[in-house]
């Protein structure tokens, strides 16, 4: 964004000991560094803000995705499906199992 060299930064030192004089020059770079460190937290706060909606989006995009691919009512529709095959056949099989033997006729 901005580019800022050593020989910018000695200008504004040079200036601002000439302007503010030697007495307050370290107060003033005291509350200089104090208000760009807010700033830089700040926008550092304002970034993680931001990236963490553009996460939570993704993730909204990704679930109704799946949604609309496979939706659960379908899941749970098979899963009961299944579930009463294997009850009827389980059924059958105690009835069968239970149901007492025809009599054999041995005719030799």
């Amino acid at each position: 964004m901005f580019d800022v060299g050593f020989l910018e930064l000695l200008v504004v030192a040079v200036v601002a000991l000439v302007v503010v004089g030697p007495e307050r020059l370290p107060k003033l770079a005291r509350t200089v560094g104090m208000w760009v460190g807010r700033g830089r937290r700040f926008i550092s706060s304002v970034k993680e803000d931001i990236d963490r909606e553009i996460k939570a989006d993704e993730l909204r995009q990704i679930l109704a995705k799946q949604k609309q691919s496979n939706p659960l009512h379908e899941i749970v529709e098979d899963t009961k499906k299944n579930f009463a095959d294997i009850k009827s056949e389980t059924e059958s099989a105690v009835n069968a199992a239970t149901k007492p033997a025809p009599p054999q006729n041995d005719k030799s």
